[in-house]
């Protein structure tokens, strides 16, 4: 588990053993969670809806991927004022 941890911390952020060792757990838990999230974000950064969906005809959990990439990329457009909220209305746009 701890070896989990510190890899990505390293390897990623390029942090230093020494660095590792003098920041509490809690923030390194939170780097990685900053660091998730950022990867999942940004993982299809290039690629159009035609690409995906030629990748997902050989690989159909790409497409899932994609789509939790765009939902997370746009709740946080939406939280720093970039995007709008889209309005709901019809029960489809609820799906």
């Amino acid at each position: 588990m701890t070896v989990m941890l510190y890899i990505p911390l390293m390897r990623d952020l390029g942090m230093s053993w020494e660095d590792i060792k003098s920041t509490p757990r809690y923030e390194l838990e939170g780097l990685l969670r900053a660091l998730n999230t950022y990867t999942t974000i940004h993982a299809y950064d290039g690629y159009t809806d035609t690409d995906i969906g030629q990748m997902s005809k050989d690989r159909p959990e790409v497409r899932t991927s994609y789509n939790n990439s765009k939902r997370l990329k746009d709740k946080y457009e939406i939280l720093i004022g970039v995007q709008k909220p889209r309005k709901v209305t019809s029960f489809r746009d609820l799906l």
